[in-house]
């Protein structure tokens, strides 16, 4: 029997940190002459085992129907709430779905996600039957941050080169310890789980502020032996949060290094 596998792509919010220049949400800055949720649409729409893929978007969004026109299993839905999880959960509410199909929710500003790494999520989840995540081992050596210095301070005068400079270190944190990066990784998404198992999790967690993404309720709400798997993604699939990760994604689209119907 085909298993339903039904992808949900959160975009509700307004993407402050990285809006277009002319005001429009996150979501729908220009990438190359489409829009970033068209682009992340179509990625999810390259796997033909994808049966639809539902857009959930603030009430009110005069946006969206322009952005995903044409495109085919593809439909959108004003249900979106003011945060990620809230958004998540109403979409999973509005689409009615089988207990058991599987969703996979995705980040709308994840427009770089290769299909063979979609590919091998959908298949190790279908193989063991257990919900999972893309997501990278950490390379780098991490810090932990604590307090960010007074506001305003001047550096004016002290032996470092910037202070000097005049600049001030408003903002700027001081490590506290460096954390083993062994067995650290970074999650992205699709996270792909069954509809009960998530509706659940983000019921039983709604409002804590731990539920950072859809494992992370899963976590919390579940038991040991359901832990999400991970499953290998994709430098390609990092998230463009900053103004900068727009420039590196235009630039690889130049460059021919994103297929073409993405």
């Amino acid at each position: 029997m085909t298993e339903a596998l039904i992808a949900l792509v959160p975009a509700a919010g307004i993407g402050a940190r990285a809006g277009s220049p002319d005001g429009r949400p996150k979501q729908y800055r220009d990438l190359g002459g489409e829009p970033m949720l068209r682009r992340t649409v179509r990625a999810l729409l390259a796997d033909p085992r994808i049966m639809q893929v539902r857009v959930a978007v603030a009430p009110g969004d005069s946006w969206v129907e322009a952005a995903l026109a044409g495109l085919p299993r593809t439909v959108w839905r004003p249900c979106g709430g003011p945060t990620r999880a809230e958004t998540v959960r109403a979409a999973l509410q509005d689409a009615g779905l089988a207990d058991d199909a599987w969703v996979l929710v995705h980040d709308a500003a994840r427009p770089g996600l290769p299909v063979d790494a979609l590919g091998r999520l959908i298949d190790a989840c279908l193989a063991r039957d257990r919900g999972g995540l893309l997501a990278l081992p950490v390379a780098d050596t991490v810090k932990q941050a604590w307090g960010a210095l007074d506001a305003g301070r001047s550096d004016r005068g002290s032996a470092d080169g910037d202070a000097q400079a005049g600049h001030t270190q408003a903002g700027y944190a001081r490590v506290a310890r460096t954390l083993p990066r062994e067995g650290l990784w970074l999650a992205q998404t699709p996270q792909m789980f069954r509809a009960r198992e998530l509706q659940a999790a983000l019921d039983a967690c709604a409002g804590d502020p731990r539920v950072t993404d859809e494992a992370s309720a899963v976590e919390l709400a579940g038991a040991s032996d359901r832990a999400p798997l991970l499953v290998r993604g994709a430098r390609a699939n990092d998230k463009l949060t900053w103004p900068e990760d727009f420039d590196w994604f235009e630039e690889r689209l130049a460059a021919g290094r994103v297929p073409a119907d993405r």
